[in-house]
């Protein structure tokens, strides 16, 4: 390498402009959720067609994520990273200026494609700015308090900019991000220099596995609406498990292989990714039914919503950055044991919140707990995922752990979606689930919208959503509350 670009190795400036690129691409995760009445109120789609809004960022996201790992390692790491930054800040441009639904999903899509192309380039450039050892491990935990808080920050951010601004701002504030991005990256990215020598890319092995990634995502975010058992469910994902085997075939058979198998015998890199699917289903289903609860059940507006839920971010910076200490005493495997614990305590205290809770003693103790959980464990999981592969495959290694992680979030929600919506098929469609109010809270005054009474959200008072009714039991008149059902079938 020349001298110019030894000197930019390493440097933490590097650092902080790949994880500003990555921010992005994580917060339009989430971003668009608090957008979607307003998007839906303004082109007048049909529930079928604004859940396409978000689907087509992370169909297109998951799907070309490995293609995109394997052209940066092929052609360029830095060049491939301009390229995504400069492609997601017009898609987002566009998708901030769309005038009708098609080009508004249409652009979405775009913006998916961008970020598949940017992540695992982005994570790239970190791998091989950084030697394996403590420098490595203090980035690749920096990283994973990026890739964890962003998400957060966005049902947060999304939030507010809808309610104060405009939905068309959720997207249009990628645009001065890439901006500065661009602007400073020639000077910090190091050069491309490290590439591999044979660059033939394997575009049949690249076609198959992006068609069965898609399908398989796809098919598994659709079952909750269609059913398990639907004709169209079973065949997305038997489809997409069809093309997975063929995929495995055609690369036992070509002379460059998209996905070279040999990276699977480093016995790290394989247990991360495996280990990224349940890990991430329970961390982001977590958010996603929090949210729901608070907004459907308590009552609450998604700014609320998104400030009460930035405990979990808070502890995960506070956390993540001590991990590089742990990793240097006592290496990766402990502390992903014991993260785990931790995340999965978390799950059982979020299990068992009441419909007639409250944030310090039912939600609180949760969102702790996964906060510290998830911040001592992604910097692991992704050092694991990454140490030992060698520079010319750093790229696929990105890429196969980015894949790890969005089929473990798409998976998770699936699944729990669909228990959700087998509990609510018990109750009453039309009243929803009943039981005794039980407590004066259920007539107490009604919590106002806005930041200001966010501590009477805090203190537990009677959900705005939360309808009371007369109803007549046996031999007695109670009052009850109807329960929305918004909380156990959030695909209705």
């Amino acid at each position: 390498m020349s001298s110019t670009a030894t000197r930019r190795m390493g440097g933490w400036g590097v650092l902080v402009l790949v994880a500003l690129a990555q921010f992005i691409v994580i917060l339009d995760t989430t971003i668009v959720n608090a957008a979607l009445p307003s998007i839906e109120s303004s082109f007048g789609l049909s529930p079928e067609n604004l859940q396409w809004v978000g689907t087509a960022y992370t169909l297109v996201f998951d799907g070309f994520l490995l293609l995109g790992g394997r052209l940066a390692d092929l052609f360029g790491r830095e060049r491939w990273f301009i390229i995504a930054v400069v492609l997601f800040g017009l898609a987002s441009l566009v998708t901030g200026l769309a005038v009708s639904d098609g080009m508004l999903i249409a652009a979405r899509a775009v913006q998916g494609l961008a970020g598949a192309l940017l992540t695992p380039s982005a994570l790239s450039i970190v791998l091989v700015s950084y030697a394996e050892g403590h420098r490595r491990n203090v980035a690749l935990s920096a990283w994973g308090i990026v890739a964890s808080a962003g998400g957060a920050v966005g049902a947060l951010l999304g939030g507010v900019l809808t309610q104060f601004l405009n939905w068309r701002w959720n997207f249009s504030i990628n645009v001065p991000v890439t901006i500065v991005v661009l602007a400073i990256a020639p000077k910090l990215l190091p050069t491309d220099e490290r590439q591999a020598t044979d660059r033939q890319l394997d575009i049949p092995g690249a076609i198959v596995i992006t068609a069965a990634v898609m399908a398989m995502v796809f098919g598994v975010a659709e079952a909750p609406a269609r059913g398990w058992g639907s004709s169209s469910t079973l065949g997305l994902i038997i489809g997409g498990l069809a093309l997975l085997a063929l995929f495995v075939a055609v690369e036992l058979r070509s002379k460059n292989p998209l996905v070279p198998f040999g990276i699977f015998k480093i016995r790290n890199v394989l247990g991360a990714n495996l280990a990224m699917i349940p890990i991430i289903a329970g961390v982001f289903s977590s958010f996603f039914f929090s949210s729901l609860y608070m907004q459907g059940v308590l009552g609450h507006t998604p700014t609320l919503t998104g400030l009460a839920l930035l405990v979990t971010p808070a502890f995960i910076m506070i956390v993540g950055s001590q991990v590089p200490r742990l990793l240097r005493a006592w290496g990766y495997k402990p502390i992903l044991f014991v993260a785990s614990v931790i995340i999965a305590l978390s799950q059982l205290l979020l299990a068992f919140i009441p419909a007639d809770g409250n944030y310090w003693a039912n939600l609180l103790p949760g969102f702790v707990l996964l906060g510290i959980g998830a911040g001592a464990v992604f910097g692991p999981i992704t050092v694991a995922a990454t140490s030992g592969v060698h520079w010319s495959q750093t790229g696929l290694a990105s890429g196969l752990v980015n894949t790890s992680q969005q089929l473990g979030g798409s998976l998770g929600l699936a699944i729990l979606t669909g228990v959700s919506t087998s509990v609510a098929t018990s109750f009453d469609a039309s009243a929803g689930t009943k039981r005794p109010c039980g407590s004066t809270r259920c007539s107490g005054p009604r919590a106002p919208d806005g930041v200001p009474h966010l501590r009477r959200f805090l203190g537990g008072r009677c959900p705005r959503r939360r309808v009371c009714t007369q109803a007549e039991g046996p031999g007695e008149r109670r009052r009850v509350c109807d329960i929305p059902r918004v909380l156990l079938s959030p695909a209705e």
